[in-house]
């Protein structure tokens, strides 16, 4: 692999890791709990009872992502949830901002660090005329 090449792919794994940290530490504070996990998910009309389903689903789908085989599987399943991370504050008026760029950051660190992407989707430079 060319140099260039191998730094893509480290630029991928960094933002990987960066974006698994945000997901870790959502699921450690659905695991953890509290007073004001069940006042925010109130307002979000989410029962409580969906804590910790949540916190496992979340864990399951970076596990799969972080996984090199099935890395690209797990993209597909964290943009699910992403999805849902997007849709649920946007129709209770809360920003969701933050949301979107980490399902941005997710799929451009899996495109730079898994080659097959780039056979798929190839970028290519416009051509002049």
């Amino acid at each position: 692999m060319a140099a260039n090449g191998k730094a893509v792919r480290v630029v991928g794994w960094v933002l990987s890791v960066l974006a698994s940290l945000l997901f870790v530490f959502s699921a450690f504070l659905k695991l953890k709990g509290g007073p004001d996990l069940d006042q925010g998910m109130a307002h979000l009309g989410l029962p409580a009872s969906m804590v910790k389903p949540l916190a496992i689903l979340e864990l399951t789908c970076l596990a799969i992502y972080l996984i090199p085989p099935t890395a690209v599987l797990g993209a597909i399943l964290l943009a699910g949830y992403v999805g849902g991370t997007i849709v649920t504050p946007w129709r209770s008026g809360d920003p969701f901002i933050v949301n979107i760029i980490l399902g941005l950051v997710l799929w451009l660190a899996i495109y730079l660090r898994e080659p097959r992407l780039k056979e798929l989707i190839p970028l290519r430079r416009p051509t002049s005329s």
